[in-house]
């Protein structure tokens, strides 16, 4: 367990934001980028990576678009197309998700 850089595992101002105000509480990434047991810190706020999963593309649910802060899986699609020239979405690329909560 380390305390580790936000920007590691949030890639921009924009999500951390976004975690702070609760509005994301997972992200997914191409890569493992932290441990579960891992902290980061935002604005003052501490925050612990509670579980760190392997799955592929094809798994992810509306309900995981949603904490990602997307309306439903077709926009978090569309998001991901937009954030990355050259994405295409392959249901069986695997990917990694990211859990956090807020310490309080």
């Amino acid at each position: 367990m380390a305390n580790i850089d936000a920007d590691t595992i949030l890639p921009s101002e924009h999500i951390q934001r976004a975690v702070t105000t609760g509005r994301v509480s997972q992200l997914h990434r191409g890569n493992p980028y932290a441990e579960e047991g891992d902290t980061f810190d935002i604005d003052g706020e501490t925050f612990e990576v509670v579980e760190v999963t392997e799955r592929k593309l094809g798994d992810l649910t509306d309900e995981d678009a949603r904490a990602e802060g997307s309306e439903d899986l077709a926009a978090y699609r569309e998001r991901l197309n937009h954030a990355h020239d050259d994405f295409e979405w392959d249901d069986d690329a695997t990917v990694y998700r990211h859990r956090f909560e807020r310490v309080e």
